[in-house]
């Protein structure tokens, strides 16, 4: 296809697209890399034809801040409609970059970002919203500019992105890692605690972090547990409540206390499945040391109520919980991800496994093909919380083959 003809189709597409839908988005695929010239002509082509929103992608995260500034401005100055469309912006970070290339074109003209949360995406990933979101408010002496978003939320929705994609959220993530308002310096710490502003430009509670570390114990109650996930944002029905509770007990008879992002942790496992679990692990019992075989044995409550004992040994305790589940469930797949991450401190620490397994065959569901299922289990018992996450990712699978999620 020459350059003409890739400018008619253009045209055509949006004029198409027109018959059925009043607002049309033009993408124009590696515009950071592209022949200025060339894209001016294409862009007021496609405005022409009733595109309302133009979007100027730097699809491989190439460009500089200055590059892509100078470029969303050359937009605004060379394309004679511009004002009859919203320039919208899409950077990648394989720079580490896309904030601030992000910005750069919020700077320069562009009303329109295309962020996500955690800044997750393809490659190294997309600019993060929360990042740009706190960049506009922080500097709007700056920017001049409001976004309209409750950034109290930011932070609850951080940890709920994080739990359902199985992606954990790095420590020193700006705005949503867990260092990210820890200090740990003296001199930071005698700073923050004589006046705040000394060292955080950002008060935690504008983005949504929990104001204070209230840690509860089996003593605690419904009442206490129901009053801190209140604050913590969450609202649960009678029967979630109780699964969580119950579970909030399992943990607190064996840690002291239960923290904030244990509570986070169980009301991942407990509530935030948004499939039909058809599989239930019962039961787990793991014998191994250096001079035996680690053999597991795993009873499993069915689809029709019954439970199911079963017993494998393996390379190592997990492997051998994993080989008598399958045995159990019978559902060929590949482990092709594993990762363990500490949800709190101590020796005592609840501990969350996070796994990627790979179907047989791709399942075709409205009109994709999945076949790569994350799963994730949290416990203080490690080989326990892979055990729930290995049955988490199954019953997705399983779900997915059924039609019920």
């Amino acid at each position: 296809m020459t350059p003409e003809e890739a400018l008619a189709r253009g045209g055509d597409a949006v004029r198409y697209a027109k018959k059925f839908v009043e607002d049309v988005q033009y993408y124009t695929e590696d515009a950071g890399r592209a022949d200025p010239e060339y894209l001016y002509r294409v862009l007021e082509a496609v405005i022409d034809a009733g595109a309302t929103v133009v979007n100027i992608p730097d699809t491989t995260g190439y460009t500089t801040p200055e590059e892509f500034g100078a470029l969303i401005r050359g937009i605004v100055e060379h394309v004679p409609n511009i004002h009859r469309a919203t320039i919208s912006v899409h950077c990648h970070n394989d720079l580490g970059m896309a904030t601030a290339n992000t910005l750069a074109g919020v700077r320069a003209g562009a009303r329109q970002v295309e962020v996500t949360v955690n800044g997750i995406g393809e490659r190294a990933g997309n600019t993060s919203l929360e990042e740009v979101v706190m960049a506009l408010r922080t500097r709007r002496d700056l920017f001049g500019l409001d976004t309209g978003i409750d950034t109290r939320r930011i932070y609850p929705v951080s940890r709920l992105v994080s739990q359902l994609t199985g992606l954990p959220v790095q420590p020193n993530k700006a705005i949503v890692g867990r260092n990210a308002f820890a200090h740990s310096s003296g001199i930071h710490q005698d700073g923050v605690l004589k006046e705040r502003t000394t060292y955080e430009i950002i008060n935690p509670r504008d983005v949504g972090v929990p104001d204070s570390e209230i840690v509860l114990s089996a003593r605690s109650g419904r009442a206490g547990l129901r009053h801190r996930l209140a604050e913590l944002g969450y609202s649960l029905d009678k029967e979630q409540f109780e699964q969580v509770y119950e579970r909030f007990l399992e943990v607190a008879d064996k840690k002291k206390t239960v923290d904030t992002r244990d509570l986070e942790a169980i009301i991942a496992d407990e509530v935030q499945t948004f499939f039909e679990e058809t599989y239930r692990l019962e039961h787990v019992q793991i014998s191994c040391g250096d001079h035996s075989i680690p053999t597991a044995t795993v009873s499993i409550r069915g689809p029709d109520g019954a439970v199911h004992t079963d017993a494998d040994h393996g390379a190592g305790p997990v492997d051998a919980v994993y080989r008598a589940i399958n045995r159990v469930i019978g559902e060929p797949n590949e482990l092709i991800e594993f990762s363990i991450q500490a949800v709190t401190e101590g020796i005592d620490a609840v501990g969350r496994v996070t796994i990627r397994i790979k179907a047989e065959k791709p399942i075709q569901r409205n009109g994709d093909e999945l076949q790569v299922f994350s799963g994730r289990g949290s416990d203080t018992d490690i080989v326990v919380a892979s055990a729930k996450a290995y049955m988490f990712a199954l019953n997705r699978l399983i779900a997915a083959k059924m039609g019920n999620w």
